[in-house]
């Protein structure tokens, strides 16, 4: 059974002030949870405050982004060592934002998926069409592209590793696909899961839903069989928002 992952992407959100206060109006809200995974992913100014604000709760600490080298001359980057000595155990990993507005490609996807797997860190790959792609009919032949380029060759446990299906067409446009197309393109992330290893392996790996994700609509993606939680980006902004979604994954499933 796989566990239900909620998971917060703050982008860029919130100096530290503004984190730590929202950890002190959020644990007490979820201190009662146990049948949902929990991940906040603030900016990297936020990454130490937020460790220390999270410290003895089960809400797990991710970043946004990480770069696929251990160490060198690239300015501006953060490497997978710095990611865990700040406390992070999850990562995001080819958001499209970084790939439509920053120009991140899936060879640069599959570098950084590699090394943050081999750092210990758990990826939440992101993976989605734009919404041209999806009126010429080419969603699927996307997402399966996206999803072979990044996992091509790498050797990982399927509790490792966790894929998001965010449609960049409902990424904060208000939008969020049907359950229906959720659902539909969540089976078929879990079926290429298993040609590219096992259908043991796929049925172990969690797919998320993100997209406009509100805590008024997230209980019917979260009833989807392959849909295993979700990849909140401004509805986890407020703490009460994003403890009533938690708080809807503690009943769902």
């Amino acid at each position: 059974m796989r566990r239900l992952l909620i998971a917060a992407n703050w982008k860029m959100h919130k100096v530290k002030a503004e984190a730590q206060q929202f950890a002190v109006e959020f644990l007490p809200r979820v201190a009662a949870v146990e049948k949902v995974d929990m991940v906040i992913c603030p900016a990297f100014t936020g990454l130490s405050v937020m460790n220390s604000a999270l410290a003895g709760s089960r809400v797990m600490l991710g970043a946004q982004n990480m770069y696929w080298e251990a160490q060198g001359a690239f300015t501006g980057e953060v490497s997978a060592a710095m990611l865990i000595d700040a406390g992070c155990r999850y990562v995001i990993i080819g958001h499209s934002e970084r790939r439509h507005i920053l120009g991140e490609n899936n060879f640069m996807v599959h570098k950084k998926l590699a090394a943050a797997l081999e750092n210990g860190l758990k990826p939440i790959l992101c993976v989605g069409e734009t919404l041209q792609e999806r009126e010429n009919n080419l969603a699927m032949q996307v997402v399966q592209e996206q999803l072979q380029h990044a996992l091509a060759g790498l050797d990982f446990e399927p509790e490792d590793v966790v894929i998001a299906y965010e449609p960049v067409w409902a990424i904060g446009t208000g939008i969020n696909a049907s359950y229906h197309d959720a659902q539909e393109m969540a089976l078929f992330i879990r079926r290429g899961l298993a040609a590219l290893s096992s259908e043991e392996a796929a049925s172990k790996i969690r797919i998320l839903y993100g997209g406009s994700v509100k805590a008024d609509n997230i209980d019917k993606f979260l009833q989807q069989p392959d849909i295993d939680g979700a990849l909140i980006g401004g509805a986890s902004l407020e703490p009460a928002s994003l403890a009533a979604m938690v708080g809807v994954g503690e009943h769902v499933k």
